[in-house]
């Protein structure tokens, strides 16, 4: 049985917009799997990042319980949110808000620095993820105006995974690349999946959805349904039939 990492019930969110209520997430129940690449869908406005923002402890729910590792999250404060994002939590954005006055490195390690004091092992740590992301040692020196976007997207993913966080948040990665610089951030996080990190990915792209094992798809603040893709395996077919499909089902 796989482990629960993160649980959701009756999950709402609601906005106050010129005195009307718009109810982006209406009880929502979810729970995430560790291990799993989680890829959440549905068309725009359904309520996609509001609901990783609500997961991920970005945001608070308007109703409803979050539950991380037995403890309920939901309840916290600001700060604690803060903490528990820092602990537990990478991100990567479409925007990747690198810090244009410090080099590649220093961005990397001003955010493992938060939660882990020894710089040594910190530097040994972003080293190795650099390695595994293709980022040079010539361009850890860097400054982010001088990378590609392909190139500071994965720094960004370095960034995400310098704290060894239980949960990766991705919203949109690839969605300001061309085509062959989003396959290589694909890639990467495919890399990391592989190799235990659990992933939440919202997309409104088919060709990154592939990468999840669990699709999820949204409608008007409802988890509509859910299809279950298996591991991934690059030039399956049958995979993207079978995601066909399910947005098919889903009125994508």
């Amino acid at each position: 049985m796989n482990e629960i990492l993160l649980e959701t019930e009756k999950l709402c969110k609601t906005f106050s917009n010129g005195g009307l209520q718009q109810h982006v997430l209406r009880n929502v129940d979810l729970k995430l799997y560790r291990g799993d690449f989680t890829v959440i869908m549905g068309a725009s406005g359904a309520g996609k990042s509001t609901l990783l923002y609500a997961l991920s402890g970005m945001d608070t729910p308007s109703l409803g319980k979050i539950t991380f590792g037995g403890k309920v999250i939901s309840d916290l404060s600001q700060d604690g949110l803060a903490v528990f994002r820092r602990e537990h939590c990478g991100f990567v954005f479409q925007q990747i808000y690198l810090i244009d006055g410090m080099s590649v490195t220093d961005n990397v390690l001003s955010a493992g620095l938060l939660v882990n004091k020894d710089r040594k092992a910190l530097v040994a740590k972003a080293k190795e993820l650099f390695a595994a992301v293709g980022i040079s040692e010539e361009a850890q020196k860097k400054f982010p105006a001088q990378l590609s976007g392909g190139e500071a997207q994965r720094v960004g993913i370095v960034r995400a995974l310098i704290n060894s966080p239980e949960i990766l948040f991705a919203d949109e990665p690839t969605g300001a690349l061309n085509s062959k610089t989003g396959l290589d951030v694909l890639d990467t996080l495919t890399k990391f999946n592989e190799q235990g990190q659990s992933v939440v990915m919202v997309t409104h792209d088919m060709r990154s959805a592939r990468r999840g094992n669990r699709i999820l798809y949204l409608k008007d603040g409802v988890i509509l349904g859910e299809c279950n893709l298996g591991k991934y395996a690059h030039g399956d077919t049958k995979r993207h039939e079978k995601l066909s499909a399910f947005l098919k089902e889903m009125g994508w």
